[in-house]
Parts: structure tokens; sequence; C-alpha cells
């Protein structure tokens, strides 16, 4: 895949010498788009993306043989390959808008009767007919979703869904059995924009646990990103997406008379990065413990301030520069 999309960047660092395996959606194959886009984005990995079969037992048969076989290191489903990959325990796995209620989904959305396959598939077949039967099994399968789950298996679990997707509406459901439950700016199919800013941040902090890799940590003090008319001020979404290729990010808001429900919605709505529960709320900077804090008042205390708004850093272009000359440190 060509990288004309400025949302694309490598990152051969990720995932290096290790196996992921991609859960394809309904109709779909291992050809497709979201695949190509990891093999581009994680170029030193191995990308296995089998095409499964219509029906979901074989399919989820065939699954818990590549894994066997394998041994991934992360699991990516998505849609139907979602609530496939909820079901391969053991492993640590991404499910973005999974379809963990198939057969209501189906039914919904009228996939009944002859459907074509979006993408090439190995064996050449072009075509298949879902009938009340396939549906049948389908429910079947989703039925056994989170079954025996421990707390331990909820560990390696993140979830992510899209705050316009119409197609699937699992949400709930799996916060009723997982804690790590994000949503993002994004419909149901990804895009290059929602991959790289809803799934390359999560399978950055999966790469990093596996690793016992610690990234240095900056706290921004949620006052830096908005202006008087509480709207996003200039380049500071861009920056913060940058900042969290090689850092850990923290929002800080003041615990005093400040609303929680106003200050998370306004990071989702305005700065939407799935840097869930790195949310602050202190009235002692000073005691934060990390290596930089970027701030609009000259606080003291253990992290390196990064003073907002002085003649060195004005804006957030200039943060990002001067971050960008640290590589990471």
């Amino acid at each position: 895949m060509e990288q004309t999309n400025p949302y694309i960047k490598q990152f051969p660092e990720l995932f290096k010498g290790k196996k992921i395996l991609y859960v394809h959606g309904f109709a779909s194959s291992g050809q497709s788009g979201t695949v190509s886009r990891i093999r581009t984005v994680l170029p030193n990995a191995e990308v296995i993306a089998p095409d499964l079969p219509v029906h979901p037992q074989e399919a989820l048969d065939l699954l818990n043989k590549v894994c066997a076989q394998e041994q991934p290191d992360l699991i990516i489903g998505t849609s139907m390959g979602g609530m496939y990959a909820e079901q391969l325990r053991g492993y640590d796995r991404i499910l973005v808008n999974p379809a963990l209620q198939m057969a209501e989904s189906m039914k919904e959305h009228n996939m009944m009767g002859t459907q074509h396959f979006q993408n090439p598939r190995q064996d050449g077949v072009q075509d298949f007919f879902v009938d009340k039967a396939l549906v049948k099994e389908y429910k079947e399968i989703t039925e056994r979703c989170f079954e025996g789950i421990t707390d331990e298996e909820r560990q390696h679990v993140w979830g992510l869904f899209g705050d316009e997707d119409t197609t699937v509406h699992t949400l709930d459901i799996f916060r009723e059995h997982y804690c790590t439950a994000i949503r993002f700016h994004g419909e149901h199919r990804m895009n290059d924009q929602s991959f790289m800013h809803a799934v390359m941040p999560v399978v950055r902090w999966i790469d990093d646990r596996q690793e016992g890799r610690e990234r240095p940590i900056i706290y921004i003090d949620v006052a830096t990103l908005r202006d008087q008319y509480a709207k996003p001020v200039s380049s500071c979404q861009k920056t913060i997406r940058t900042l969290l290729e090689n850092y850990q990010l923290y929002f800080v808001a003041p615990s005093e008379n400040v609303s929680y429900d106003e200050v998370t919605v306004w990071l989702y709505d305005y700065i939407n990065v799935p840097a869930y529960a790195h949310t602050v709320f202190t009235q002692r900077k000073d005691l934060l413990y990390g290596d930089y804090l970027i701030d609009t008042q000259k606080t003291e205390g253990m992290a390196t301030l990064i003073q907002f708004g002085t003649d060195t850093f004005k804006t957030w272009d200039d943060i990002a520069e001067y971050f960008s000359r640290l590589g990471g440190q």
C-alpha cells in the first residue's frame, strides 16, 4: 500500500519479530485493507490473516488451530472477527467494533440471501448464501462469548468502539464483562485515521507491556489545551498524537470547582486519544511524579516544567519541536 495518506506512519520497532493474527469481518477476507494497513504500519511484524469459513464453528475451529500452531503475540479482530477474537482465550486481543450479537446484526441489516465477498479469497469463491439456519449458527456461537473469563483474562482484552458505528452496538455488553472499553471518533469500518489514532496507541501499550518497556511520562494541564472559548488551542491535538508515539501521557485538571464529566467529555470530543483512565484531578501538581509537566503556571515539582505561553513555548508547535529534538527521551 502506497503511503499517500498523511495519517500513515511506520513503526518498525513495534512488534518486531512478533506475530499478529488479524481476524476479518463478515463477507471479508485475509486480503482486506486493514491487513495491508497493519503490514505497512508494523513492517517488522509477521501478520497472519486467514480467510474464514462462512460457517461460524468451522471458522472458530480454524482460528483455534492457527493459534495453536502460530502462538500469536497479538490478535486484532474487527466486527465479526472481534466476536471470534473474544473467544480466543489466553492471548492479548484488540476487539474493534465487535459483533458480539452477530445474529441480531444479520437480521437488522438484511444480511440474508446471496452475499458477495468484499475482498478476494484464496479459494476464489465470490458469493455465499445466508439462510435462517446459518443465522442460528451465529446465534449459537455468540452465546458462547464471555464464558468462563477470569480476572486475569480481562487484563488481556481491549475493546474499541466507534461513536459513529451504525452497524453494531455492543459497547454496553462488552463493559459488563471487560474493564477496558475505549470509544473513538469513527465508523464501523476502519480507515487510516481511526486505525492510527485509536488502534495504534493500544498496540503500543500492549507491546510496551510485553517488553517491560517504560516510556517517559508527560503530564499535560488541560488549561494548556483550551482557549478562552473552551475550544482547542491550535496544533494541540496534532502534537498530542505525536507525543503519544513516544511518551506516556496524562491529562491534569483541578480537583475542585471543576466538573469531572465536563473535562473528560471535552478531552474526548476535541483531543480523542485513547488514554483511558489517564486524567488526573489534583490541586497539587507539584507532587506529580513523572518526567515532564506542560503547564500554564510556573509550577515547581518533580517533573521538568514546560511552561506553555512563554517565549520558548509560545505555541504547541514549539512544544512539538522541543520533544522532537529529544527523540523520545
